[in-house]
């Protein structure tokens, strides 16, 4: 499970889907991506939570703040609502779905800065996946790489950080005053 996680993180649902069927050398059923969608849902309607330390540390950020996901825009919002994070975001939520540019293209952020009212070099980015890191460097971002274990691989090009606590602390040893998170 940790592979595929690691292999799949922020990528685009088709191209998992894609690689999968190359994978097992067997084509998907029409319906799958329908029926896994709603497992998710399902899922998420059950289960989810906000990551420990999540709360406390969005609570203590006073810049503007969004959500820049590759998921669809009903999936962002029902994790937001269902985790109890919606608050803190209103509706700056960015999809690419919305936007027509996936991780790791740097439309999705270069999309969400701009509609903030932001340049892309006074922004930083919040990321767990390579594709999510590779696209805030392609746009000219600060990134910081949430990783679980410092195990784990990092990119290069991001600061890596593995408590959510940290962050608020993070963010304000690297901006300047006019830098916000996206």
């Amino acid at each position: 499970m940790d592979e595929l996680v690691g292999r799949y993180r922020g990528k685009k649902l088709a191209d998992i889907l894609q690689d999968l069927e190359k994978t097992v050398g067997k084509k998907l059923p029409d319906t799958f991506e329908i029926a896994y969608r709603e497992r998710v849902a399902a899922l998420f309607a059950q289960h989810l939570k906000p990551m420990p330390g999540v709360v406390a540390m969005l609570e203590s950020l006073d810049q503007p703040k969004c959500v820049a996901s590759s998921g669809p825009p009903e999936k962002i919002a029902q994790a937001l609502k269902v985790s109890g994070l919606a608050r803190f975001f209103g509706s700056s939520l960015y999809s690419s779905y919305v936007v027509g540019s996936w991780k790791p293209e740097p439309g999705l952020f270069l999309h969400a800065a701009r509609s903030m009212g932001f340049i892309p070099s006074n922004c930083i980015v919040v990321e767990d996946s390579i594709v999510g890191i590779r696209a805030a460097n392609a746009a000219g971002m600060t990134a910081l790489h949430y990783v679980s274990t410092f195990a784990e691989n990092c990119e290069v090009r991001a600061i890596p950080f593995s408590e959510m606590a940290l962050l608020p602390e993070l963010i304000k040893s690297l901006r300047p005053c006019d830098r916000h998170a996206l």
